[in-house]
């Protein structure tokens, strides 16, 4: 009789707290507590209460409200930039592997060039050209996700190319393009996932910097960043106006991570027989 595999700690809350994360993405959708867009100055700075758990803000609006819609804003900037990463640096770091010569090191010469630069200052550089909005903070946290992937797969490619099951696809007659997306890929899929989760956990943080400047979502879009920075000049006397927003941020990139450590430690065999 098969024993149950045991899941460790980290990944069962990281499950957790991105199981929530999602969760109030999915009742943004169809119900927050009260309407984000409603200006009620006859309750504002409202401390946290039966009636507003997190309290309210300047304008009188829910801050509860607010952080279940600002989950929405966060999935949809995270998801779509990195998946643009993992759409154009997949192929690039594949394509290098597979070439090599000239070809991977403009790749990863490509790479090192965008890494020269913070991730967060590229993403303020990106927007503050293209100007504030949702769609170029996703631009600007995509484009620096692309040399991610293209190294996490080149990376990875580069340690299948020597497999015997490689070499005999190669003498099967198979092409390099062939043979790197009927055998690399599939074979460096759960590697992908794993940093694509790691990335999400960076997207969220970036998308939270650049509304924080006020280079990312615009009103009336709630926005954790933006919150944070609504409250840095109230914190003395409403601190639940940073505390709550700073907490979902927070708990959200953890989730993320541990997420992201316990899906390597959980696909990667070689920590399993260490096991």
């Amino acid at each position: 009789m098969s024993r149950i595999p045991r899941l460790a700690p980290g990944l069962v809350l990281g499950l957790t707290l991105t199981g929530l994360f999602l969760a109030s993405v999915l009742l943004s959708l169809v119900w927050t507590p009260y309407d984000v867009a409603q200006v009620d100055v006859a309750h504002r700075l409202l401390a946290p209460s039966w009636a507003h758990p997190f309290g309210t803000d300047h304008f009188g609006r829910d801050v509860l409200s607010m952080i279940i819609a600002g989950a929405r804003n966060s999935l949809l900037v995270s998801v779509v930039a990195v998946g643009m990463g993992l759409s154009v640096g997949a192929p690039l770091g594949l394509w290098a592997a597979a070439r090599g010569g000239w070809i991977e090191e403009l790749v990863m010469r490509g790479a090192d060039l965008v890494f020269a630069l913070p991730a967060l200052l590229l993403a303020i550089l990106f927007t503050a050209v293209l100007g504030p909005g949702a769609l170029n903070a996703i631009i600007a946290i995509g484009v620096f996700n692309v040399p991610v992937f293209a190294r996490v797969t080149r990376g990875g490619a580069l340690s299948l190319w020597t497999q015997d099951f490689v070499l005999a696809a190669r003498m099967a007659g198979l092409g390099r393009a062939a043979i790197s997306l009927r055998h690399i890929l599939p074979n460096i899929a759960g590697l992908l996932i794993v940093q694509a989760t790691i990335q999400f956990s960076v997207a969220v943080l970036a998308e939270a910097g650049l509304s924080y400047v006020g280079l990312g979502a615009q009103p009336p879009t709630p926005s954790w960043g933006r919150m944070l920075n609504d409250a840095q000049t109230m914190i003395g006397f409403a601190p639940w106006l940073a505390i709550f927003p700073g907490l979902a941020i927070a708990l959200t990139v953890l989730g993320l991570n541990l997420l992201g450590d316990g899906l390597r430690d959980a696909l990667d065999p070689r920590l399993e027989r260490r096991r």
